[in-house]
């Protein structure tokens, strides 16, 4: 992959308070100046062997603050007495732990002690985003690391079958609005998902309905020719939308011609408060491009600790 360019939407935010602790762009400058080179070089990498790395890293960065906020607790593996996040259901097909545990090897080696997992996650989630042919922000950093991560909690998680209404909550309850919740829809651009996340819109959806009304009738079609019954292979699914190895606003497309995979993007279209911005989105990219890297700042405001810990290994605790 080509390096991305960093004049693309250069979002400058020096300092962001939240919960006690503030986040700076500049905050590694004088103890790790090169933590994003290496970072992004770790990325760039893996993303060149493994075209799934960047759906993957985006997705991973959204699941962790989600839970307990961005403090890295989805990276923590489970222990004797305790099942972590990465063990629950949503997030066993996640994958691509290993890049940010590489990221974490080189930069121990750097600068010990010093980036905490957290900050490498939203960093990475950033790169993919730009690599991948989106835009670039500044990321705020200075996260610390938590100590507990239960799987039981990522029921918590917005699922696939929501409406909106469940969307608009689930984001509320984070301290995001709507606008973020339809600009970070919008990392569908990236990824693919497994038949059970949508077949219930397949096949005996309601009384008087076969398939989900709102689904385009010939895109019906297709999936359910990709999702059988019964389905004898686990791996079978549909990307979330066709360009879904270039970060685009098609995404949004995709959802005006009825052909969102899940049926908590094609809601979005026909809710009075989010039709108009994923309309707003679909005709014009460098709006979407802009609100969604403002929202990913947000985002990564979400559940900042003021204590917490730099861990020496992503996966446990020190």
């Amino acid at each position: 992959m080509a390096p991305f360019s960093k004049t693309v939407f250069l979002l400058i935010l020096l300092t962001v308070p939240l919960c006690s602790a503030t986040l700076g762009v500049q905050y590694y400058d004088q103890t790790c100046p090169l933590a994003e080179d290496i970072i992004y070089q770790t990325i760039r990498n893996a993303s060149f062997y493994d075209p799934k790395v960047p759906a993957r890293i985006l997705r991973m960065f959204f699941h962790d603050c989600f839970i307990r906020g961005c403090d890295a607790s989805l990276l923590l593996d489970s222990t004797p007495g305790n099942k972590a996040e990465k063990d629950g259901p949503p997030n066993i097909s996640l994958g691509a732990f290993y890049v940010i545990n590489n990221a974490k090897t080189k930069l121990e080696k750097a600068c010990p002690t010093t980036v905490s997992c957290a900050d490498i996650v939203a960093i990475a989630a950033r790169d993919v985003v730009a690599m991948s042919g989106g835009p670039y922000w500044n990321v705020l950093k200075g996260r610390k690391d938590g100590r507990v991560s239960r799987a039981n909690e990522t029921i918590n998680l917005p699922a696939p079958s929501f409406n909106t209404s469940q969307l608009i909550q689930s984001f509320a309850n984070r301290g995001l609005g709507v606008k973020d919740l339809v600009a970070l829809s919008g990392g569908h651009t990236l990824g693919f998902s497994h038949c059970s996340s949508f077949e219930g819109r397949l096949r005996n959806f309601s009384s008087g309905h076969d398939t989900d009304p709102s689904l385009n009738a010939v895109f019906a079609q297709s999936l359910k020719k990709k999702c059988p019954k019964p389905n004898n292979d686990s791996n079978a699914g549909e990307f979330l939308d066709p360009t879904s190895s270039v970060f685009d606003n098609n995404y949004y497309k995709q959802i005006i011609s009825g052909k969102g995979v899940f049926a908590s993007d094609q809601s979005l279209l026909n809710d009075y408060r989010t039709g108009l911005i994923v309309k707003a989105f679909a005709n014009d990219q460098t709006v979407f491009f802009r609100e969604f890297a403002a929202s990913m700042i947000r985002l990564g405001n979400v559940g900042v600790l003021e204590e917490g810990e730099v861990r020496l290994n992503c996966r446990a605790v020190n």
